[in-house]
C-alpha cells in the first residue's frame, strides 16, 4: 500500500468514523484531557465476553508484535474513572487478538481450516501499565479476521489485581475492508469475510452505542487506534461474560451501506 493510497483512503473514511465513535475527539494527542469529550468519554464501557482466546502469558511488553506480518498499528488505551473521567495511574492493561490471517497465539486448531496449531506462542499479547494520564501503548499490527466475528482487540482492565472490565474493541469497517483488499498479508483467504460490525452479535449486542470503538489515524509509518475505557474503581470483580451461543449472522445485502458510516441505504 502505497503512501498516497492510504493517505487518500484516511481523508475518506476519517468524518465517517469519527461520527460512529463515542470519544469524539480522541485523534486528539493523548497528551491533553481537555481535548476529550468528557460527556461521552467517561461513561462506564460496556463489559463483554472475554472469548475463547485469552491465557495471561505475564508478559509485560508494549511491543507485542513478534515479528508477525502486518500492518504497524499503536494500540492506546485509557484508563479512566467512570464520571469523573480522573485517569488511573497503574491499573493493568492486558490486550489480544489475532494476526493478519486470523490466528491467536498460545492455541491449536486455528485458520480457515482449523489445522494451525499456535500452542506454545506469544504473538499479540501483552500486558501494560498506565501512566499518569492514564495510559497504556502497545505496538502491534492491524488486527485480521476469522469466520464467524468481526475485526476485534480484546482487553481486560485490572485494578488491585481484581478484573473490573473485560471487553472488546472495534475498528472503522471501510478501513478493515480497505486494508484486508489491499494488502497482501491479509488478502488472498481461502474463506469470504461475511461478519461485519454491522452484524456481529458482541459489536451489536453488547456495545450497541458504539463505546468501545476505537478512533484512528495514520501517520507517517503507522495507523494509531485510541480509545478510552471508563471504569468504575469501587465495582466487584467483574464476572466475564460467557462466549454467547453460535448464531447465524444477519445476511448483508447491501455492503457498501454496512461499510460506509452515514449512508442512508440499509444495509440489511
Amino acid at each position: 500500500m502505497t503512501d498516497a493510497t492510504r493517505r487518500s483512503f484516511l481523508s475518506f473514511v476519517s468524518a465517517g468514523a469519527t461520527a460512529l465513535l463515542p470519544v469524539r475527539a480522541a485523534l486528539a494527542a493523548p497528551e491533553s484531557v481537555a481535548a476529550f469529550g468528557i460527556d461521552d468519554a467517561c461513561i462506564l464501557t460496556p463489559q463483554s465476553e472475554e472469548g475463547p482466546y485469552y491465557t495471561d502469558p505475564k508478559l509485560v511488553r508494549a511491543d507485542i508484535a513478534e515479528g508477525r506480518p502486518g500492518v504497524p498499528l499503536s494500540f492506546r488505551l485509557r484508563v479512566v474513572e467512570a464520571g469523573s473521567c480522573a485517569p488511573i495511574q497503574g491499573a493493568r492493561v492486558d490486550i489480544w487478538h489475532c494476526d493478519a490471517r486470523g490466528l491467536y497465539s498460545a492455541f491449536p486448531e486455528q485458520g480457515d481450516r482449523h489445522n494451525i496449531d499456535q500452542t506454545g506462542k506469544t504473538f499479540l499479547r501483552g500486558t501494560q501499565l498506565a501512566d499518569a494520564g492514564g495510559w497504556a501503548a502497545f505496538k502491534t499490527v492491524y488486527p485480521g479476521w476469522y469466520a464467524g466475528r468481526a475485526t476485534h482487540v480484546h482487553f481486560k482492565v485490572f485494578l488491585d489485581d481484581k478484573t473490573v472490565l473485560t471487553g472488546q474493541s472495534f475498528f472503522p469497517e471501510a478501513l478493515n475492508e480497505f486494508i484486508y483488499t489491499n494488502v497482501p498479508d491479509y488478502a488472498k483467504r481461502s474463506q469470504q469475510r461475511l461478519v461485519i460490525n454491522a452484524n456481529d452479535r458482541v459489536a451489536v449486542g453488547a456495545d450497541p452505542d458504539h463505546r468501545a470503538w476505537c478512533a484512528v489515524k495514520e501517520e507517517r509509518d503507522r495507523y494509531v487506534a485510541m480509545l478510552t475505557l471508563a471504569v468504575d474503581r469501587s465495582a466487584k470483580a467483574s464476572a466475564d461474560m460467557p462466549p454467547g451461543p453460535p448464531s447465524r449472522a444477519l445476511w448483508i445485502k447491501d455492503r457498501l451501506a454496512a461499510l460506509v458510516p452515514g449512508m442512508k441505504r440499509s444495509p440489511f
